[in-house]
């Protein structure tokens, strides 16, 4: 079950929660006292297992953050205080829902590794390793495809034999699940209303956009995959996919070295024939370089396609957000989504959203679409969830044990 209110979290017991988030190469982490939401500590480790790094692999990055955050003087006085480990999971095929980790669990997701490789292996990995550093603890899987598991049955079925979907599970499922949840919950809090059309843009090194109607997810620009949807800064997106197997003859490809192709070397650093960071994007474009304009506007045109596509299947549209590194910190990415929408009832503030740092509106003060600024939060969502998840195994724990006695 998933909660729309940090009000629910009132009754849940004191717990301290450990949220890692695990990156390819990266490992961050804070600890929140829940449910006062409060962070009592956080940090990161770059580059592992990587040269110059700090750490050969993700079991010295774990042990790493247990010696920063437990013992004297710091924040939690030994690791007896750890109540739970919650983990922001991309992809366990159809397991959807907030649970404890278990064999089973971590089955699905080595199932389901090859259509998410840049996120399950390093997942799969720190979750085992937090197994064994932290015996006994409960570890709480928050799945990024969570928030979709409402969605239609029209929305999340492709036209292939059906058996495809019933037998393996394969459908749209959606990503990102923790960042627009927490994007849909802050809009409602900001704006005052629960009964919202809501469009979520989710924009960072991966993207997506997402639809929301009365807080429940309705639409995402993801499928069954990471590398579907909007380009991402190196996966591929949208395509055709006999396209792709049309190329794989012409190239003598076999499937992992496709998965490879449009899993790492795509998307826009694919088009640009350079980087896909934004940053490096834009400066490119500036100085007249033809290739990274043209990432540039694939990039808007396929945000705008899923915008235009949600507006229809809201049957209007009352809130638009911004999160993730670009929609949080690109004024031009924002300006050049929401262009010429004014017969929608969006109306930009440019001086707005040039200057806006942080949360706030960047619409007009009479827009009848209200666009936001809101900086994810995700470690929050996955904490709340984790807190709940431990808390209800615990209650169930003490249950058990009073009818044995």
């Amino acid at each position: 079950m998933f909660y729309n209110s940090s009000k629910v979290f009132r009754n849940v017991q004191n717990m301290k929660c450990l949220i890692p988030n695990i990156g390819s190469t990266s490992f961050k982490y804070r600890v929140l006292d829940m449910p006062g939401e409060s962070i009592l500590a956080e940090g990161h480790v770059e580059r592992i297992g990587q040269p110059g790094g700090e750490c050969p692999d993700y079991a010295s990055a774990i042990r790493k953050c247990i010696a920063a955050i437990a013992g004297e003087g710091k924040a939690l006085g030994s690791l007896a205080e750890v109540g739970a480990v919650g983990f922001k999971v991309v992809h366990a095929g159809p397991y959807t829902e907030s649970q404890l980790i278990d064999d089973e669990f971590l089955a699905a997701m080595e199932e389901f590794s090859f259509i998410a490789p840049a996120h399950n292996p390093p997942y799969i990995a720190a979750i085992q390793a937090f197994r064994k550093e932290l015996p006994g603890v409960p570890l709480v899987a928050v799945i990024e495809t969570g928030p979709y598991r409402q969605m239609d049955e029209a929305a999340t079925t492709y036209a292939v034999p059906y058996e495809w979907r019933t037998d393996f599970a394969m459908r749209r499922y959606g990503f990102h699940g923790a960042s627009h949840r927490s994007a849909s919950e802050r809009t409602q809090a900001l704006l005052g209303r629960t009964d919202l059309r809501h469009i979520s843009c989710h924009l960072g090194g991966s993207s997506s956009v997402a639809a929301f109607r009365n807080g429940i997810a309705v639409d995402t620009s993801f499928g069954a995959s990471p590398q579907s949807g909007l380009p991402q800064n190196n996966r591929v997106g949208d395509i055709d996919v006999f396209a792709v197997l049309h190329m794989m003859k012409k190239l003598g490809l076999d499937p992992d070295q496709m998965a490879a192709l449009l899993g790492s070397r795509s998307g826009l650093a694919g088009i640009s024939g350079g980087s896909g960071d934004l940053r490096d994007l834009s400066k490119a474009a500036a100085a007249g370089d033809q290739r990274s304009q043209l990432a540039l506007d694939v990039f808007t045109r396929a945000i705008r396609h899923y915008v235009g596509a949600f507006m229809l299947s809201l049957g209007g549209i009352d809130a638009i957000t911004f999160s993730g590194g670009i929609g949080e910190n690109s004024a031009e990415i924002r300006s050049a989504v929401l262009k010429d929408l004014a017969a929608f009832g969006v109306q930009l503030d440019e001086d707005r959203n040039r200057a806006i740092q942080g949360e706030g509106a960047i619409s007009t003060d009479d827009s009848p679409v209200k666009v936001l600024v809101v900086p994810a939060n995700e470690e929050m969502i996955v904490a709340r969830e984790t807190a709940a998840v431990a808390g209800r195994a615990k209650a169930a724990e003490l249950t058990l044990a009073g009818q044995a006695r």
